[in-house]
């Protein structure tokens, strides 16, 4: 199965549980892709010891699942984008949600 999962939220806890919850698809034999909006795209500042997301996030990407962030998001937080937040359109969104199964938003 293929799952997208849509991160928008900047809250720690909600951010980290959404990628235990993609590790856990990976896990799963199913595809994960996580495509970040809005506040999501600051998940790597708000991780911490407690909600490492970070780790979360490394994982998902050494599994094969996919990351993506909305670019203008992050020109908003004047953030040039990362390996584990790239830059990403809403092309990029509209094909994630056209061609999975399920989606999840957090």
């Amino acid at each position: 199965m293929k799952i997208g999962i849509i991160v928008s939220t900047n809250d720690a806890d909600t951010c980290w549980n959404a990628f235990r919850f993609a590790n856990f698809c990976l896990n799963s034999k199913d595809e994960a892709k996580v495509f970040l909006i809005g506040k999501g795209v600051e998940y790597q500042q708000i991780s911490s010891a407690e909600f490492n997301i970070v780790e979360q996030a490394e994982k998902l990407l050494g599994a094969g699942g996919k990351i993506f962030a909305c670019g203008t998001c992050l020109k908003q937080r004047n953030n040039s984008g990362s390996n584990l937040c790239p830059i990403s359109t809403m092309q990029d969104m509209y094909k994630i949600i056209a061609e999975s199964d399920k989606i999840v938003s957090f």
